[in-house]
């Protein structure tokens, strides 16, 4: 892919926000959403503290909550007192994507939207594509990684990116490299 179509594909990482959402109508808009897979992954690189460096704030839906089976992720979900659960309203809605998506990812898109979060945290193509098409601005967990090496939260992004692929998390070679380029560490 050209760098702009890429770019896009991993999130619109440089514009990312340092701190709370916004309020709106009285109310404190989350600064994202977050499905299951980034919490986990962040959790295992041992840089879930990053979410908050990012975001702020974060909420998380009962079912991403549910799917959270490891410990390192159950320990860190549970000491991180700037991430709440919170539940969809739309059961309509949440089911109609469950057609195609899982359910972390159906709720966690119904309640982005429901409480117009600044940013949706979610890896799955298919749910991302979902998340875009009704006008949230989604970012993966590399996004995340490339924003925090950009804001001097981490050193580096090629060890994370070599630790995410001994494990389950999957990056195609192309991504890998783009990926590296993005983040001025390319060979």
């Amino acid at each position: 892919l050209p760098t702009s179509a890429m770019t896009r594909r991993i999130g619109i990482w440089k514009s990312l926000p340092s701190g709370t959402g916004r309020p709106s109508a009285g109310q404190m808009v989350p600064s994202a959403v977050s499905d299951s897979s980034p919490l986990i992954a962040l959790a295992s690189l041992g840089q879930f503290n990053l979410l908050q460096q990012l975001f702020g704030t974060v909420l998380i839906p009962p079912a991403v909550r549910a799917e959270v089976q490891d410990d390192r992720t159950r320990d860190a979900l549970r000491t991180a007192a700037w991430i709440t659960v919170q539940g969809p309203q739309d059961a309509f809605a949440v089911q109609l994507l469950r057609e195609t998506l899982h359910a972390g990812e159906s709720e966690t898109i119904v309640l982005a939207k429901e409480t117009s979060a600044a940013w949706v945290l979610i890896d799955d193509l298919a749910a991302r594509r979902k998340a875009n098409a009704i006008g949230l601005r989604v970012v993966g967990t590399l996004g995340v990684l490339l924003t925090a090496k950009a804001a001097k939260h981490i050193a580096a992004v090629r060890p994370l990116l070599d630790l995410l692929r001994e494990g389950d998390f999957r990056i195609s070679p192309d991504l890998y490299e783009q990926i590296l380029k993005e983040a001025g560490e390319a060979p």
